[in-house]
């Protein structure tokens, strides 16, 4: 049975250069519209799941472009806020063996999101109406008046009853110089009230302060991630280990911590496309396991497939449907289908 899930957050103006050109190369852009949340919710519809985004856009040719994008990708735009001015935009620059890709914001501050005034949202009337909601650690960076929102909503969703979830997602970018001090207590406050949070043991050692014996990733995450689950009351935590390689090839592996116990993915090699946006993915297979009841094994498996899929899709948003993310659990990198 599908399961009504929202997301709050913003939705960014992406504009990328063609091909693998600099920005001061480049004389056109492409452009589409993301974010966090609505990559999330994309996959989600995708999985039979109905999604709403809760935001703020501005009134205007951009603002109803960016709902007509989200509109084509399922999602229902009944609780989107118009007003303000500017819509947050980012530029990409694709990268190319030794030189990774970047990311340039700009006009974020004073975008319609992150300008709402307090009283913008009815969080307890929209609480109510999702079985889920999604949170990201980007929209905890953004400002004081967000943050509160954020809290509030997530309050009103634990209240109700519903499902809490967080992804830390922490950009050094977006904190600024001294972050993870800055950052700490409001992760802290949004792990209280979370319910399934996804996270790796570097986020437990430099966010949080945590402090493991073992030198390796492998040890790190063993010692830590109980102990993060315990100390907060989780239900869940999961997340992914990257190793990148020299040829434009990646691997990923899963894990998921639920019920005192680990499960893990087999580890996927793939040549990637476009990573941004593939971290969401793999969120919303650990979302949809955990809606539809998976158990661990299985619930871990498909999202880190659905993350490697989302890397052979150009765009932020993923695109795969749940029959698409079980074949490549079947049989990965198949041929073509006819």
């Amino acid at each position: 049975m599908s399961k009504q899930v929202a997301a709050f957050g913003e939705v960014m103006m992406r504009l990328q250069v063609p091909g693998y050109e600099l920005l001061s190369q480049a004389n056109h852009l492409k452009y589409s519209f993301s974010g966090s949340g609505v990559n999330v919710l994309s996959a989600l519809t995708r999985y039979g799941h109905q999604g709403s985004l809760v935001t703020r856009l501005p009134e205007g040719p951009l603002g109803d472009a960016a709902i007509a994008s989200l509109r084509k990708l399922g999602l229902h735009s009944g609780y989107i806020e118009r007003g303000g001015q500017y819509i947050g935009m980012y530029f990409l620059e694709d990268g190319f063996g030794a030189r990774p890709g970047r990311v340039t914001y700009t006009d974020r501050a004073g975008s319609s999101f992150n300008t709402a005034p307090q009283d913008t949202y009815s969080f307890a009337r929209l609480a109510g109406k999702a079985d889920a909601v999604h949170f990201c650690g980007i929209t905890l960076a953004m400002n004081d008046g967000v943050r509160a929102a954020m809290k509030s909503y997530a309050e009103a969703v634990r209240l109700r009853g519903g499902l809490v979830v967080f992804d830390c997602n922490y950009r050094p970018s977006l904190w600024g110089e001294g972050g993870y001090e800055r950052a700490k207590p409001h992760y802290e406050e949004m792990l209280h009230l979370a319910d399934i949070v996804l996270m790796n043991e570097q986020d437990a050692m430099f966010i949080l302060g945590l402090e493991a014996v073992s030198g390796e990733r492998e040890g790190q995450l063993q010692e830590l991630i109980p102990e993060v689950a315990s100390r907060y009351s989780l239900c869940t935590v999961a997340g992914t280990q990257r190793t990148i390689h020299e040829d434009n090839r990646h691997s990923l592996r899963g894990y998921i911590f639920k019920a005192g116990s680990f499960s893990f993915s087999d580890t996927l090699t793939f040549t990637v496309l476009d990573r941004v946006g593939a971290g969401d993915a793999y969120t919303s297979g650990i979302i949809h396991g955990e809606l539809e009841g998976f158990d661990p094994q299985h619930t871990v498996s498909f999202a880190c497939a659905a993350g490697v899929l989302a890397h052979t899709v150009a765009g932020d948003t993923p695109m795969s449907s749940e029959q698409e993310v079980f074949r490549m659990l079947m049989n990965p990198g198949g041929d073509v289908l006819r």
